[in-house]
């Protein structure tokens, strides 16, 4: 038990590293129409909660969104980044992907023959759309953004971020988890 929580430790400390080396970076951000950028710095947090479980990718999760509300205070890169400022837009949707991009995961983990790599798909999907929608959401209740753009972003962003982050997702897992898909012979993380 103790090496179980020792590994998880790790992994959390690690991909919050991860989710934090993203942003000050802006890796984490691409580039995309209208000054408006595609984000991927949900994933960290979304392989956390594969690997570790709900609890861990809401660590992670507090992780990402403590570094947005820092950074949107400290260097922000437009006069929408401050109103990242405000803990319920920058911090509490980020609380929530992990657990349930876990769900998503679950969902399909157990179906025969690539259930558990389906899973790691729909963990993607299911966590980029969480972060989408629940910080967009926060933005039109909380900051009062017309619902219109709101839901023109969603449209626009939200499909397409959540595809990269299945398409992430899925080969990091297999990677740390030491599996070469369709081979039922790897080794388990």
């Amino acid at each position: 038990m103790p090496e179980n929580r020792t590994r998880t430790i790790a992994v959390i400390g690690s991909l919050g590293a991860v989710s934090v080396l993203l942003g000050l970076t802006h890796w984490g951000f691409i580039p995309w129409f209208g000054g408006v950028s595609l984000t991927i710095m949900h994933v960290p947090v979304i392989i956390g909660a594969i690997l570790e479980g709900p609890v861990a990718g809401l660590v992670i999760g507090l992780i990402f969104g403590i570094f947005s509300l820092v950074q949107a205070a400290t260097a922000p890169l437009s006069p929408s980044d401050t109103l990242f400022t405000n803990p319920l837009i920058s911090v509490l949707p980020r609380l929530l992907i992990g657990p349930l991009a876990y769900l998503g995961y679950r969902l399909f983990a157990s179906l025969p023959r690539l259930g558990e790599v389906i899973g790691w798909g729909a963990a993607g999907v299911v966590g980029s759309l969480t972060n989408t929608v629940l910080v967009l959401l926060s933005l039109h209740l909380v900051a009062g953004f017309p619902a219109a753009a709101v839901v023109a972003v969603g449209v626009a962003n939200g499909p397409l971020e959540a595809a990269v982050s299945a398409a992430i997702t899925v080969p990091v897992v297999a990677a740390l988890k030491r599996v070469i898909i369709g081979n039922r012979t790897g080794a388990r993380l």
